[in-house]
């Protein structure tokens, strides 16, 4: 992303704006992580990951997850909030925040290198995707495939918000885009889709919009 995105992402953090922040385990995080059949210890990877309490479900799932958030005030809250004691150490560019087999690297998703990360088995992105603007999304999803093994299973949450208008997004718009982004490289599985109707923050009488939510698994291609 441009300095321009990273500091109006930090300024969020420091102003407390933090709507988008889950303050529970996401439902279909739960629903539809087993379906994976992933091994426990496996090595899970959260990119954009705030202070999601969904790391802390795949930790007590036997998973080591990885997390990386630009955001210092984001990555002291998590483990400030869960009253974990994390042990710091400088990585480059980045401080690494460690407690058990819960890390997060804090600094530019941009700066990481596959050094950094080691071997990833799996990657759990709950909309991060669809929350970057559309014209970073295909440098976001280059970059991870530079950063990560040939062979890996993404499981990706999308969020599709109404339009200006109230309207529900375009039916099939997000897949489209997703096919463009992966099938190069993935088999892509639609696993669940569904609209809710939630009270937009945005609106003075807090008017109900239509969020459409979607699961994918994406699964690594057989190399030619």
């Amino acid at each position: 992303m441009s300095s321009r995105d990273n500091a109006l992402w930090l300024q969020f953090w420091r102003d407390h704006r933090t709507d988008f922040h889950q303050k529970a385990v996401n439902q279909l995080l739960k629903r539809f992580w087993p379906g994976l059949n992933s091994v426990s210890g496996s090595r899970v990877f959260v990119p954009l990951c705030g202070k999601s309490l969904d790391m802390l479900w795949l930790a007590g799932q036997g998973h080591e997850v990885v997390g990386v958030e630009l955001s210092p005030v984001a990555v002291r809250a998590f483990f400030r909030e869960n009253r974990l004691q994390p042990v710091r150490r400088q990585q480059g560019k980045f401080t690494v925040w460690q407690h058990g087999n819960i890390s997060i690297w804090c600094g530019d998703f941009f700066s990481l290198l596959p050094v950094d990360l080691g071997h990833i088995d799996l990657v759990y992105d709950r909309a991060s995707l669809t929350a970057l603007p559309e014209d970073v999304r295909k440098l976001y999803v280059t970059h991870l495939r530079s950063i990560l093994p040939q062979t890996i299973t993404f499981f990706l949450l999308t969020a599709e918000d109404a339009d200006e208008t109230g309207a529900p997004a375009l039916p099939g718009e997000i897949d489209a885009e997703i096919a463009g982004l992966f099938s190069a490289d993935f088999d892509i599985d639609l696993t669940h889709a569904e609209s809710v109707f939630e009270p937009n923050p945005g609106s003075a009488d807090q008017t109900d919009v239509a969020t459409e939510y979607k699961v994918y698994r994406l699964s690594s291609k057989p190399r030619e």
